[in-house]
């Protein structure tokens, strides 16, 4: 867990503050190159990507949203407006203390607008300042990047602290047992990262699970309250499969996106940092993402009692068995790691060949933007 006074540093230079915005801008537009690799391969679907891509989308929004609202950090605004704070050790990533007042923002967006002059009449005062008074108008650009701000939000589609499950209908298995795919979303104020999660659930109720008026509610909150990174796959999958007896998972998955390490911003340890900064890329290149997935699959299914005449459906989950050899409990049936990072980085890096990432998945953005796996 990160320490509060130690590990989150405010962007308080207006140039560091935008570059840390761009920065992510383009990492965010990498991943869905990654995600289009990977369809390629076939370890996604389409579906899938569409899934990822949405959340990619949401997150670019996002950070779009706080690079406005923080457009003229370290300016003489007239008044004390504050930094981004971003969780320099463990994550690169902003806290998730700022997701929350952007949530906070959001709710109010549609009133801060109605009080607040249009763009136009914003940038006419503007340039009245500058040939009247022959002066920055720092104050009037302050009050156009918070307008801005208000109207991204207002726009919505934003990566929120909570993303609440979705359904999407997969098929029909037989009479009366239908398949849905689940996703939903956190950023997890642990570790002040993004984690998305897919389940794939075979459903045997009645009435289809999302028009099911009492159980999907009841899925829903029972998801979002499970969203921890902290808990193993094989913890959430059994609890979900135990709540609903009419409801089987059959795979779940879970991508850690970050943390990102970056030579300029962040301080975390490991032969990353090194790596960055032997490179000494330029800016926009000083960097490299790491993420993480996990994945839970049903090995067989079991029948319990429920009473004294009637059995239910229980999953079997196959957990990794290298891992249990070496004694390690991932709680799931496969891990695998993968890094996103721009050509010199990935040099430097293949040069040290430093431990523990021979078996890492490597994505490389050449400098046209091109994705290449290695």
């Amino acid at each position: 867990m990160s320490n509060l006074t130690r590990d989150h540093v405010g962007l308080s230079d207006t140039y560091a503050s935008r570059r840390y915005f761009r920065k992510f801008e383009g990492i965010m537009q990498h991943m869905l190159r990654v995600a289009g690799v990977m369809r390629a391969e076939g370890q996604l679907d389409d579906d899938e990507v569409e899934i990822l891509t949405r959340y990619a989308v949401k997150l670019t929004h996002t950070f779009k949203a706080l690079g406005l609202k923080y457009l003229l950090a370290g300016r003489e605004t007239g008044r004390f407006f504050g930094s981004l704070t971003m969780d320099a050790r463990d994550s690169g990533f902003p806290v998730a203390e700022e997701i929350m007042t952007m949530a906070n923002d959001a709710q109010q967006a549609v009133a801060h607008l109605e009080n607040m002059a249009g763009v136009e009449a914003l940038k006419d005062q503007m340039v009245q300042t500058m040939l009247g008074e022959r002066k920055v108008p720092t104050k009037l650009q302050f009050t156009l990047s918070q307008r801005l701000y208000y109207e991204e939000l207002a726009k919505g589609d934003l990566f929120w602290v909570q993303n609440d499950p979705q359904s999407q209908w997969i098929g029909n298995l037989a009479q009366g047992r239908r398949r849905f795919r689940l996703h939903w979303a956190s950023y997890d104020s642990q570790v002040n990262l993004p984690v998305i999660y897919l389940m794939e659930v075979e459903d045997s109720g009645s009435i289809g699970l999302p028009k099911d008026q009492r159980r999907w509610p009841e899925v829903q909150a029972h998801l979002s309250a499970q969203a921890l990174g902290g808990l193993k796959l094989l913890t959430i999958a059994k609890g979900f499969d135990e709540d609903f007896d009419d409801l089987h998972p059959k795979r779940l998955r879970r991508f850690h996106l970050g943390p990102m390490y970056s030579h300029a911003y962040t301080r975390q340890a490991g032969p990353l940092r090194e790596v960055l900064a032997e490179a000494k890329a330029p800016d926009g290149q000083d960097w490299a993402l790491v993420w993480t997935e996990e994945e839970l699959v049903s090995d067989r299914v079991i029948e319990q009692k429920a009473g004294w005449f009637s059995t239910v459906e229980r999953e079997v989950f196959a957990l990794d068995p290298f891992a249990a050899a070496q004694g390690e409990d991932l709680g799931a049936t496969r891990q695998e790691r993968s890094i996103i990072l721009p050509q010199r980085p990935f040099q430097v890096l293949e040069e040290k060949r430093p431990a523990g990432f021979a078996s890492v998945r490597k994505f490389v953005v050449s400098p046209q933007g091109r994705v290449l796996q290695y």
